[in-house]
């Protein structure tokens, strides 16, 4: 009887290596699949960043052209969401 109760816990402890050894790899494919995600992310905002830099120093190209301030032009807007924001 002492070997079968032994062999069982065996047998039992087996099994619940298997199934924590399935969700350490389900949990390792998850978390590369996330880094993956997460360094695309990145260069799509890196892309993002460069595209809005390039757009920004169009504008204020061209309102300089036409003289406009960009300055008080911002500063007119913050003024703006404050008033929003208090209203």
């Amino acid at each position: 009887m002492g070997l079968a109760n032994t062999a069982s816990k065996v047998s039992k402890l087996t099994d619940l290596a298997e199934k924590l050894y399935k969700r350490v790899e389900s949990m390792r494919e998850q978390i590369h699949e996330m880094r993956d995600t997460v360094s695309e992310t990145n260069e799509r905002v890196a892309d993002l960043d460069a595209e809005l830099a390039e757009q920004r120093a169009l504008l204020e190209a061209i309102a300089a052209e036409n003289g406009v301030d960009t300055e008080a032009v911002l500063a007119d807007l913050d003024d703006a969401d404050l008033d929003d924001a208090d209203a």
